[in-house]
């Protein structure tokens, strides 16, 4: 085998492996990946119940109902939608009616969101961003006012 020959076979060698973990890379990656959702996206977007994903609004006022062993009902709205959400666990001390919050979880057979992690705003200036743009697109935003 000559020099030139072997060289190429050890960089085709080489190229196979990269391109193998390269797909195993992205493989583990597509499987961890939570798309974030507002309640007018999943009115227009045929989603599957069981697909997990990230829902994103304002908690609407008067929609939280607190029942024994730390499970919570409430709605998350944009301005336009509204979706009720479920969560058996504590709630972070900043979740309150009116507030920015992302919930991470799948839809159940019923329409109704079931909810693993809730997060909540930390201060008063603090909304993800991918909540403030649906915000921002239904026109209901009002974080960028100076007081």
């Amino acid at each position: 085998m000559t020099r030139k020959k072997r060289r190429f076979l050890t960089i085709a060698f080489c190229g196979i492996v990269l391109s193998a973990a390269i797909g195993l890379v992205l493989i583990a990656l597509k499987q961890n990946i939570t798309f974030f959702r507002s309640p007018a996206d999943i009115a227009l977007l045929s989603i599957q119940p069981g697909v997990r994903f990230r829902l994103g609004g304002l908690v609407e006022a008067g929609s939280v109902v607190k029942n024994v062993n730390n499970a919570t009902q409430f709605n998350v709205t944009d301005g336009t939608k509204s979706l009720k959400v479920s969560f058996d666990g504590i709630l972070p001390d900043l979740f309150r009616e009116g507030q920015g919050v992302v919930s991470e979880g799948s839809l159940q057979k019923d329409g109704s969101f079931k909810a693993d992690t809730v997060l909540a705003k930390h201060d008063e200036n603090y909304m993800p961003r991918e909540v403030a743009d649906a915000l921002k697109k239904q026109g209901v935003w009002q974080g960028d006012k100076k007081l």
